[in-house]
């Protein structure tokens, strides 16, 4: 370990984000995953947190962050709908200090909603992302907190009227202390994704509403190209 460069050390902090396993991570798992001290994972964590390659979350944990989904870009379709989104998501962050965030569907769909900017994997019915993408309740609802919503009935009655509001918020039903609020990014043929936020639990959300709102009519995704 002690002779990887600078460089290589920060390498293998974003490599430790990769694998199939959680998409955020605590302070001892980065250093757990890989094998440098504590200190020096902490040191450049910060570095990484101050550039925008990671970002903490309200749980301590860190994930990928908007630098980086910036530079490393996923698939074509999805990178020009992150690009037309990426001035509502700045301003939405630094209006409500919250981690913004773009999601589609997975696919396969069963997979549930793909965050684009921190590259998450989130379950359709525990989060604000996944209720306005979704219109009808998966087949499987796990309870991920004491406060996720699993009966088919509730989540039902409860996607009808966000889709009549256009707007989600999930309290605490994905990961406690987090409250993630969306609303639907609209194109020719309907919604294409999700833009919203996720804030820490009691933050005053009268705010955090009106400009999720704005930040998701603001978006205006690229038109889908012309069949051969």
């Amino acid at each position: 370990m002690a002779g990887r460069s600078v460089a290589g050390r920060l390498f293998s902090v974003l490599d430790a984000f990769e694998g199939g396993g959680p998409e955020a991570l605590r302070l001892t798992d980065i250093a757990a995953r890989t094998g440098l001290p504590a200190p020096t994972a902490l040191r450049l964590v910060r570095e990484l947190v101050a550039w925008g390659g990671l970002e903490r979350g309200a749980d301590g944990r860190y994930r990928l962050g908007l630098r980086l989904r910036m530079l490393g870009a996923a698939a074509p379709c999805p990178r020009g709908l992150l690009d037309a989104a990426l001035p509502a998501l700045r301003a939405l962050g630094a209006r409500t200090g919250g981690h913004a965030d773009l999601a589609v569907l997975s696919a396969p769909a069963a997979d549930g909603v793909l965050c684009l900017v921190s590259g998450e994997r989130q379950p359709p019915h525990a989060t604000a992302y996944g209720k306005v993408l979704i219109a009808v309740p998966p087949t499987e609802l796990p309870r991920h907190t004491r406060h996720t919503v699993v009966s088919p009935g509730i989540l039902a009655g409860q996607l009808a009227r966000i889709r009549e509001a256009g707007l989600a918020v999930c309290a605490e039903e994905f990961r406690l202390g987090e409250v993630s609020v969306a609303a639907p990014v609209r194109g020719p043929v309907g919604t294409v994704a999700a833009l919203g936020v996720t804030v820490p639990t009691g933050v005053p959300l009268d705010r955090v509403v009106a400009a999720v709102r704005a930040a998701a009519t603001g978006v205006r995704p690229p038109e889908p190209s012309p069949s051969p």
